[in-house]
């Protein structure tokens, strides 16, 4: 199964993408889009989308996973991240490729263990599981790979429970149906 993870950012977006057999992952491709500074939003996020088109053309992975918004204290921060998730998202859609969404707590617990692990943990868990001499560089291509590894793993827990495949686990108890349970 390969899986490309999305690192959404009007700054930096990062992506990461991963072969793997379910046991062992394998990098096949990482980095970050970082649009020129000065350039205005809307070009930015041309650039965004143009350049995860190309890559997601390139990499011809299964499934696109990407990081779900997060609460946020800055609206405008808030506001321009959301866009920028718009435009990766659409490019999965337009590549024909299925995606997913994880929030950033759901990722680091799949990856690290922990859902508030800090960068850095992240990258060296990236580092260790892609057998990788140096930690992926910038943090955003690290987050973007977690993300691809943290769907990895979510998919082969919901086959060892007999789940289907598309189908996420509960997060709370609330969110389990009766009808689960008589199964």
């Amino acid at each position: 199964m390969r899986v490309f993870g999305i690192d959404p950012g009007s700054e930096r977006t990062g992506y990461g993408c991963v072969e793997t057999d379910g046991r062992r992952h394998v990098l096949v491709i990482c980095g970050a889009i970082a649009p020129p500074a000065r350039a205005p939003f809307p070009e930015r996020l041309r650039v965004i989308h143009a350049e995860l088109g190309r890559l997601l053309l390139e990499s011809r992975p299964d499934t696109v996973a990407i990081e779900n918004l997060f609460h946020a204290v800055n609206v405008r921060s808030a506001l321009k991240l959301g866009h920028a998730r718009g435009v990766a998202m659409l490019a999965a859609v337009e590549a024909g490729v299925p995606l997913v969404e994880y929030t950033p707590a759901e990722i680091k617990r799949a990856v690290v263990g922990y859902g508030r692990a800090e960068k850095r943990q992240v990258q060296h868990m990236i580092q260790l599981l892609l057998g990788l001499a140096e930690p992926p560089e910038p943090h955003d291509a690290a987050d973007a790979l977690a993300v691809a590894i943290c769907h990895v793993h979510c998919e082969a827990h919901l086959r060892a429970v007999g789940a289907p495949a598309k189908q996420r686990l509960p997060r709370s108890w609330r969110q389990v149906r009766v009808e689960d349970l008589r199964r």
